[in-house]
């Protein structure tokens, strides 16, 4: 990542400010378009929500927006990975099943969306590529297109990568105020003030800082996650994202099917506690070192409000080790637990507004940032250009 703080003075035709992968997505398409690009962060790295999460480019389980931006989202990953040299994984997503209406879902979604984008697996097919599914997996889904990356590592790459082409970055920088001026506008920050054209704010869940009217217009509020690293049991490799029934409930293009009413109903007889948490089981594994296998991503649950306090309940992150205990076959030994965060609103997944000329207002309000930002910068950038 760049490791220098530059300082902000002179012109730019854009100025991002965010550092996260929404801010970088447009830095990118900026950078596409030939325009003088400026990024400024707050902090000496992105440490918020885009390196705190799966790295699950999670495109096949998308429906309606969200999957218009996914699909060409997913092609701008692969293209990055190139350019900037970080780590890509064409695994995909195994989605398992271990009821009868789990099963009943991904048939459905299946027969909906065609082969090239889920293959249904019976039991076997399924330990395949999830070895240690238990005896109550049913079958499963192959959802081959989602791909996976380490947000540690691909979140500085692209950073790393724009300022070798000539994007400009200010970290370490607090943005206290963005005001139009005549034809431009001014970005304020503590080491100096940034005329530009064109301005884009992208700083996540923080959209309440500078623009609460556009913020409580929208609802916006606080997604707190508990999430934990395990180590592997057996030193098990797993190649696909994992998804399971309570993901079904959270994606659109599983949720829109008529079979995800049961699944629903069958969660609030059995395990209720889980619906209580908003808990989406699910993993992935990181990239192994010295020939070892990687840790495994797993998590999560949702807790919602626009201030949190900051004590966590152990209860919950119980609940997610026992179901990812359950999930892998195994007691599971935790090598790191985090808060994930990001924005969230009730009434939109793309927040996207214009306080004044020259300046738009960005955030993924739908936890689904790292798989649609590369497909939601262009359409800003159009209407913002």
């Amino acid at each position: 990542m760049p490791t220098h703080t530059s300082t902000p003075d002179g012109a730019a035709d854009l100025v991002v400010v965010g550092a996260g992968i929404v801010g970088l997505a447009h830095a990118v398409e900026g950078l596409a378009r030939g325009l003088k690009v400026h990024v400024v962060e707050r902090d000496e790295r992105a440490v918020g929500a885009s390196i705190r999460n799966f790295g699950h480019i999670c495109t096949t389980v998308q429906s309606g927006q969200a999957l218009a931006y996914a699909v060409p989202a997913r092609e701008r990953w692969l293209a990055l990975a190139a350019k900037a040299g970080f780590g890509l994984r064409e695994a995909g997503t195994v989605a398992l099943a271990r009821s009868e209406a789990e099963m009943a879902v991904l048939e459905e979604f299946a027969a909906a969306r065609g082969a090239e984008q889920a293959r249904v697996l019976d039991a076997g097919a399924t330990r395949e590529l999830f070895p240690p599914a238990a005896a109550d997996v049913l079958g499963g889904a192959h959802l081959p297109l989602d791909l996976r990356v380490d947000p540690r590592e691909a979140l500085p790459a692209i950073a790393a990568w724009l300022e070798t082409e000539g994007v400009r970055f200010s970290w370490a920088t607090h943005v206290g105020s963005i005001d139009p001026v005549a034809g431009a506008v001014d970005v304020h920050t503590s080491r100096g003030t940034i005329r530009s054209a064109h301005v884009v704010h992208a700083a996540g869940h923080d959209v309440d800082r500078l623009f609460p009217r556009v913020a409580e217009e929208a609802g916006v509020r606080r997604c707190r996650l508990q999430m934990l690293e395990v180590a592997p049991p057996g030193d098990v490799e797993i190649g696909p994202a994992v998804l399971t029934g309570l993901s079904m409930l959270r994606y659109g293009g599983f949720a829109e099917t008529a079979a995800a009413a049961d699944v629903r109903r069958q969660l609030e007889q059995t395990s209720p506690e889980l619906l209580d948490v908003v808990m989406n089981l699910m993993l992935t594994q990181r990239p192994g070192t010295g020939g070892r296998p990687g840790s495994i991503v797993l998590g999560d649950t949702h807790h919602y409000d626009r201030t949190h306090l900051p004590f966590d309940d152990e209860h919950v992150a119980e609940l997610v080790l026992r179901e990812g205990a359950r999930l892998l076959g195994a007691p599971l030994t935790v090598r790191r637990r985090w808060r994930g965060v990001y924005a969230d609103s009730p009434h939109t997944d793309f927040l996207v507004e214009e306080p004044f000329p020259g300046l738009r207002v960005v955030s993924v309000t739908s936890g689904i940032g790292m798989t649609t930002a590369l497909g939601l910068a262009p359409d800003v950038l159009d209407q913002l250009l």
